[in-house]
């Protein structure tokens, strides 16, 4: 039985995604390289679809490049027990959880920057201040008298 075969684009448009993310992955070794046909067009088996899908959801799950590498390495060994992908998602979730209590605090120390902010064109603003890497933090939150 003869395997279909598609071109670049042809496999990149039903995988949902461009001719250069397809070479990207390429390049990273999450799809295999290709036989080439003697006028050098990459032919790509119909499999390298669902392949592709499989990496773009796990990255929209926060998933990096090299944890979809290592997804991929368990989702091809039918021997690799349920088990250890679970582990692998627990992680994810806490790295996600460590991500949202950094932005957390990211956001609150923004709102105090934003509060402390007179909005004046009389006085140096302090948002700009706390951001001068010059400026201790602890001065940052204090304002400057008007520059007159």
């Amino acid at each position: 039985m003869n395997q279909q075969v598609l071109t670049i684009g042809q496999a990149a448009r039903l995988a949902g995604v461009n001719v250069q993310t397809f070479r990207f992955y390429e390049r990273r070794g999450l799809i295999e390289e290709p036989p080439r046909r003697p006028s050098g067009y990459r032919e790509y088996p119909a499999g390298a679809v669902p392949r592709v899908r499989f990496i773009k959801r796990a990255q929209e799950l926060g998933f990096t490049l090299a944890e979809v590498h290592e997804l991929l390495l368990l989702r091809d060994d039918p021997e690799i027990p349920c088990k250890q992908v679970r582990v692998t998602a627990e992680a994810k979730i806490l790295d996600i959880d460590e991500k949202l209590r950094r932005l957390k605090a990211i956001r609150s120390a923004l709102g105090s920057l934003v509060a402390s902010c007179a909005a004046s064109l009389e006085h140096h603003c302090p948002l700009l201040e706390a951001l001068d890497d010059e400026v201790e933090p602890a001065r940052s939150s204090r304002r400057k008298p008007p520059r007159r």
